[in-house]
């Protein structure tokens, strides 16, 4: 492996490729590149089974920006992960917060342990011993950093670390916002758990309707019929799938640890789920062709979206890649070698730090909610369901035209919470898109979506400490 597919020297490299393109600093583009903060430590975990006693469990919480508070990241379990993946991705994060516009400074936590190895109650113990040694440090609070789920974590490790949280730091009266991806019922926020998935369909959606863009790749805009490969049926690449065949597109691969699910006319998302229900496994599905795992990344499509891990797509798989688009729906799935590859033959990446946005983005909207006491829609929905049906009925009227009742309940009906919290997205994954397409509209020698979306997020978090009076 060259330097360069290491995650954190690959992050870096996209950093310092966007620098070269703003006139800052040294020290001021220096600050924004390094990790301000990382918190390793080691801590006992009894082990399960006759043979009993310990085991020492390695973790980390990285904050990679201060000039935003909270730190916002998430919290990774994984038996293969370390430091400087730990610092990579909360160096992503915080580009990824500045892209979006999200007022977070970014960070990430992780922990050296393989979920699947543990029964939930040792996940419990090692959960709630990390938590208290995050208390211990402070690196964790409503105000100083806010925790996320990750690969290895959902809903019920969140629900652990805010229960933590609370038991030590119970009397603080916005505590909930210590964390997010909650269960809705103890915080959380509808809509979360699709969101990543949701803004990565947004985001191919909106490359798709760029004229531009598609006059360059040589195809008609709009995401109808548009062939789609989604490596990975976790929480994001599933529901990336899933709103991409929904927008139009059509699915013709998909693949898991098991192998890839190819068909050239299409797959139903849908039943191949059931289907792994089923039997364990996605392949052997009726109809359709079972390739190897690593297949998906060079089959023939429009738009191939890598939703699992860092490091998929390396130089030796660049060349061999078919599609015409690379959604980035992980964090880091293109190295740098294959970055490089994939620009000389003209294939558009849409990178990560504006593609995966979707998460960071509904959790800023669960931390307000938090910090505010009150569900998004409570305060309205009623309201507009009433000042809807006063227009209806005047229109009615005034025409002499009645309407049924259900079709006047589907005109009038308020938005609830989910309602608000997709719309929300839905802007902040355009207004994002128009930002970068900007940049290289002002900036042509930027070249490329990567380059203009890191150049969008520096300036923003320079401006930041230029305000702060820290750089002239």
């Amino acid at each position: 492996m060259s330097s360069t597919e290491n995650m954190l020297a690959t992050v870096n490299h996209n950093f310092d490729r966007a620098a070269q393109f703003l006139d800052y600093p040294d020290g001021l583009l220096a600050q924004i590149r390094q990790c301000n903060a990382v918190f390793k430590f080691h801590f006992p975990v009894r082990k399960e089974g006759p043979g009993g006693g310990y085991e020492v469990v390695e973790a980390w919480r990285a904050e990679h920006s201060h000039h935003r508070l909270p730190c916002k990241g998430g919290v990774r379990y994984a038996p293969d992960v370390d430091g400087d993946e730990v610092q990579a991705l909360a160096a992503l994060m915080t580009y990824k917060c500045a892209v979006v516009d999200v007022p977070f400074g970014g960070a990430k936590g992780a922990v050296r342990v393989d979920p699947r190895r543990c029964s939930p109650e040792q996940l419990e113990r090692i959960t709630r011993r990390y938590t208290a040694e995050l208390i211990r440090k402070n690196f964790i609070s409503p105000g100083v950093d806010v925790l996320a789920p990750d690969y290895g974590t959902g809903p019920r490790e969140m629900a652990w670390i805010m229960d933590t949280y609370l038991q030590i730091r119970g009397g603080e009266i916005d505590a909930t916002g210590c964390v997010t991806g909650k269960p809705v019922n103890l915080g959380g926020i509808r809509g979360r758990r699709e969101a990543t998935g949701r803004g990565v369909a947004f985001a191919v959606r909106e490359a798709c309707n760029d004229t531009e863009l598609m006059k360059q790749l040589g195809v008609p805009p709009g995401i109808t019929g548009k062939r789609v490969a989604v490596q990975g049926l976790g929480n994001v690449g599933f529901h990336a799938a899933r709103f991409l065949a929904e927008a139009g597109a059509v699915l013709v691969a998909v693949s898991e640890v098991e192998g890839t699910l190819y068909r050239a006319g299409g797959l139903d998302l849908e039943a191949v789920m059931r289907h792994r229900a089923e039997t364990g496994r996605i392949t052997g599905f009726p109809g359709a062709t079972d390739l190897p795992r690593t297949a998906v990344l060079e089959v023939d499509c429009d738009i191939l979206a890598p939703c699992a891990r860092e490091n998929v797509i390396t130089a030796d798989v660049a060349p061999r890649v078919k599609a015409r688009m690379v959604a980035e729906g992980a964090n880091g799935p293109v190295t740098a070698d294959a970055d490089a590859i994939l620009r000389q033959r003209g294939i558009t990446v849409i990178p990560d730090i504006y593609c995966n946005a979707g998460g960071v983005t509904v959790s800023y909207f669960e931390w307000l909610k938090n910090l505010s006491h009150v569900r998004f829609g409570r305060m309205q929905k009623r309201f507009d369901e009433m000042s809807k049906g006063r227009l209806v009925d005047t229109v009615a009227r005034l025409t002499g035209h009645g309407m049924d009742d259900p079709v006047r309940r589907t005109i009038v009906q308020g938005p609830g919470e989910e309602d608000l919290v997709n719309s929300g997205l839905d802007e902040t994954m355009s207004v994002a898109w128009q930002e970068i397409r900007e940049v290289m509209r002002q900036m042509p020698r930027v070249g490329d979506l990567r380059n203009a979306a890191f150049v969008s997020a520096i300036r923003k978090i320079a401006v930041s400490y230029m305000e702060l009076g820290i750089f002239p």
